[in-house]
């Protein structure tokens, strides 16, 4: 259901728990997915748009903030076209545990929106205020798949499964 919280209680890894956050998947008109390249990560990182809920926020509406946040593209340019059934969580790898997030999380549970661009390449600026990523691209599933960070990986299986339809083919 569009606008439900992050379930509670769960714990992660180290009995920490999981910090709650919403994903886009952004497609162009050809169905290709919008991915950008970690400014903060030494290895050939790539993902979608993502980031935490803050309290009291909707799930969609923080989807929508963190796309505007991470890639300058407006709602006004965006249409939410499906929202994956479920919440899905992955834990971050011992080495990153206490270390991402102040050491408040063990990973993370995340809800993802499949949104349509309807907006032209020009009208994408990752040059933010507080910028995340340093170069972007629009890929298909698999191309994405293979440049995200391994403890991510499964969790965009996931997504990828809940959006097959709407996506461009590999």
């Amino acid at each position: 259901m569009i606008g439900e919280h992050a379930p509670a209680g769960d714990l992660g890894p180290a009995g920490l728990p999981y910090r709650p956050c919403a994903g886009v998947v952004l497609v162009n008109h050809q169905g290709r997915i919008f991915a950008g390249h970690r400014i903060d990560n030494p290895a050939d990182a790539w993902q979608m748009p993502q980031g935490g809920i803050d309290e009291g926020e909707a799930p969609r509406a923080a989807a929508l903030r963190e796309l505007f946040e991470e890639t300058g593209i407006p709602a006004a340019l965006c249409e939410i076209v499906a929202e994956a059934p479920d919440w899905l969580r992955y834990d971050l790898p011992p080495e990153l545990v206490g270390k991402m997030w102040k050491g408040r999380f063990g990973g993370q549970i995340q809800k993802w929106y499949l949104v349509r661009f309807t907006g032209t390449d020009d009208q994408i600026d990752i040059a933010t205020q507080h910028p995340e990523f340093d170069a972007w691209r629009w890929m298909t599933p698999a191309e994405i798949a293979a440049r995200i960070v391994p403890f991510k990986r499964a969790v965009y299986d996931q997504v990828f499964a809940a959006f097959r339809d709407h996506l461009a083919a590999d």
